[in-house]
């Protein structure tokens, strides 16, 4: 197999996995607190990491990387599992699961947003364009169709969603100085965070025996969403001859996602998620776009 065909194979692949994550979170919030989701989908994170390092023979890679990067595995692993899904949970928690999931892919503009204040970057028009397109459609979701009226279905959730997105676009932009190995740090951040969580679970009294249906999706969340997942997208953006082909391959996701939602969970899609989400993903088309460069005059000779 070519390495461009290999290249959207993971690629493909790991959109589908993502797109039944909101599915499993709306199931296993069914059975587990937002904290102890998270405890045990770290856990099994961090199982499925180790596991594919040791098939790749470079566990011994682990100790040498903790005892460099501790302080940073330790900063990063506070925030990404830890803060982030803690919170990601809880929108989970409070709004449907096409509401939750909608709203959380404005991170991709959030992102460019919190790069200038961050890294010094430059807002382009077009980025600006983009931002009022995408929370437009922000807007929509939230107040289920009635943006002018400011009514929101679940303000607190909305909240919650949002906070989400300015933490992971955060920890990206923080993540392009890191200099560590992205799976060995990706592992280090689930096991230094893993005491955190366990010791937010005891302060909270959430360390008591859950229902089986909890850990089996606790297990599906930790494995797929953030682990196994993360190492078949880092295998196709190695792989792939085009980094925008394969980047441009998560926009199938949100819609499969909403089928996923439907049929599995029986939310109605409203028209204002499919209005809204139509704008998310508008506006970060948007951004994407080349921007057109005036032409240069070209002086000729008599």
């Amino acid at each position: 197999m070519k390495q461009q065909s290999k290249a959207y194979l993971f690629g493909l692949s790991a959109v589908l996995a993502w797109s039944t994550v909101a599915t499993a979170f709306k199931i296993s919030l069914q059975h587990l607190s937002p904290a102890q989701l998270l405890l045990y989908a770290s856990a099994f994170s961090l199982l499925s990491l180790l596991t594919i390092l040791g098939w790749q023979r470079r566990l011994g890679e682990l100790l040498p990387a903790l005892r460099r990067h501790w302080r940073r595995s330790l900063l990063l692993g506070a925030v990404n599992p830890f803060v982030y899904y803690l919170i990601l949970f809880q929108a989970y928690a409070l709004l449907p699961a096409q509401e939750a999931q909608a709203l959380n892919y404005t991170w991709a503009l959030t992102m460019t947003l919190l790069a200038v204040p961050v890294l010094g970057q430059r807002l382009r028009a077009q980025d600006a364009i983009a931002a009022v397109v995408c929370y437009g459609g922000v807007l929509t979701i939230a107040t289920r169709g009635a943006p002018f009226a400011l009514q929101f279905s679940n303000l607190p959730g909305v909240g919650f969603a949002l906070l989400s997105t300015l933490l992971w676009a955060g920890y990206w932009l923080f993540n392009t100085r890191d200099e560590r190995e992205p799976v060995i740090g990706l592992t280090l951040n689930f096991l230094l965070s893993l005491p955190l969580t366990l010791l937010w679970c005891a302060l909270t009294g959430e360390l008591h025996a859950v229902a089986w249906q909890g850990i089996a999706g606790a297990a599906y969340v930790g494995m797929l969403e953030m682990g196994f997942t993360f190492v078949l997208w880092l295998s196709a953006m190695k792989l792939t001859q085009s980094t925008a082909r394969i980047a441009n391959l998560i926009f199938l996701s949100p819609m499969l996602s909403l089928f996923l939602i439907n049929l599995l969970l029986g939310e109605p899609i409203l028209p204002s998620t499919l209005v809204g989400l139509g704008l998310i993903l508008g506006g970060l088309l948007l951004q994407k776009l080349p921007v057109r460069r005036p032409a240069e005059t070209v002086s000729k000779d008599d």
